[in-house]
């Protein structure tokens, strides 16, 4: 039995050959992309290889002279399958054999069992030039998609542009007339227009809530843009990194819910730095929010502040279903979210993470995510996950312009 790796575009003609080589006793792999097919090649080191010199992105042609240049598959006979192809240039780049097609069934398995034998066939007189017209054709089909990267390159970069546009004057739209909306609404709620009733409290009191999640979403989209534009304006002065995780805990504690348990290990002394404490602040409460809407009715948040090594620290561990590891970086991405479906259960818009680590690495520090945790955080170990925030604390280092 051998392992036979098919390179073929035509999900028929696969189908066909690989019930022709299962039935003769050999193990085949198959894949429709040239690309794939040379990954696959490293990865399962067929002892034959059949491709077809019409498969996408790579072409036979190509595919057979990149086999040939990996040391590993040294030895290991690529034969060439198919309807259109030349014979002579393709054993001029390599192949050791050509089958036309359509195939003969009931030949076809002694024919790879010749070729798994030792059989090769060898191009005449005109492989030479068959190569360098080869190769001539390659060069030219290379330049052909260096273009059409170029080109997709810019239309990309022209897409971030635009993306980056609308977001600012989309955030400046939402913004301007929310700052009115919560102005009138502390007046309203404070009494300052004149009496509430118990009821009117009460629904004041849910749009205000309402009202401050919209405005938490639309601050950290202008800060984002502003991120990513270099526009983002750090303020500089000194302030209580212990002092400040504090009233971001209380902050986000007031809108939890109460079916959560809390574990609060606050720093035993003050915690000296320098920087814009009202940023690093909603960067913590970003952290925070995440572990209270991932962690399931019952469960736990703990929450410990610690100065460690150059750097101040806050940790939340939550006792959530915690983060594959295959997702585990491209929660930083702007706008990415593990389930973005819109039926998903959390709620955000996938900014917060991306947020805070761009504001703590502007003041010497990070995001660091574990999950499952791999150390205790006030004396406890959960399932879910562990964030790490963290800021320098030497008062040197300061935020870029």
């Amino acid at each position: 039995m051998a392992r036979v790796l098919h390179i073929e575009d035509d999900p028929h003609s696969r189908r066909l050959v690989s019930k022709l080589l299962v039935r003769a006793g050999h193990e085949v792999f198959d894949t429709e992309s040239g690309l794939e097919g040379v990954r696959l090649a490293r990865r399962v080191r067929p002892e034959l290889v059949l491709v077809d010199i019409n498969v996408p992105d790579l072409d036979g042609y190509e595919v057979t002279l990149r086999l040939r240049s990996i040391r590993e598959l040294d030895g290991v006979p690529v034969v060439a399958i198919t309807a259109e192809g030349d014979r002579q240039t393709s054993l001029a780049v390599g192949a050791d054999g050509f089958i036309t097609k359509p195939i003969d069934a009931r030949r076809f398995a002694d024919t790879i069992a010749g070729f798994l034998g030792g059989h090769r066939e060898a191009a005449d007189d005109t492989g030479e030039l068959k190569l360098r017209e080869q190769s001539q054709r390659i060069v030219g089909h290379l330049e052909q998609k260096v273009g059409e990267l170029l080109e997709a390159n810019a239309r990309l970069e022209e897409m971030a542009r635009l993306r980056r546009e609308f977001l600012q004057n989309v955030s400046h739209e939402l913004a301007t007339p929310m700052t009115p909306v919560v102005g009138y609404l502390k007046l309203l709620i404070d009494g300052e227009l004149g009496p509430l009733t118990g009821l009117q409290r009460k629904c004041l009191a849910s749009i205000e809530r309402s009202t401050r999640r919209l405005r938490s979403v639309t601050d950290t989209l202008l800060d984002v843009s502003a991120l990513e534009s270099g526009r983002m304006q750090f303020s500089d002065r000194d302030y209580d990194f212990a002092d400040l995780a504090s009233q971001a805990v209380a902050e986000v504690q007031a809108s939890a819910r109460d079916t959560l348990t809390w574990t609060i290990v606050p720093s035993p002394t003050p915690l000296p730095t320098t920087g814009d404490p009202e940023k690093v602040r909603r960067a913590m409460v970003h952290v925070l929010d995440n572990a209270t809407k991932f962690t399931p009715d019952g469960g736990e948040v703990v929450v410990e502040v610690r100065a460690e090594g150059p750097l101040h620290w806050l940790l939340v561990a939550d006792g959530g279903p915690g983060i594959p590891g295959s997702l585990r970086e491209r929660i930083f991405e702007p706008f990415f979210q593990a389930d973005g479906s819109v039926t998903r259960q959390h709620g955000g818009v996938g900014l917060g993470l991306a947020f805070a680590r761009q504001v703590t690495e502007a003041f010497g520090g990070g995001v660091e995510v574990q999950s499952p945790p791999e150390e205790d955080v006030g004396g406890r170990r959960l399932s879910g996950t562990l964030v790490r925030l963290g800021v320098a604390r030497a008062r040197h280092l300061r935020p870029p312009a």
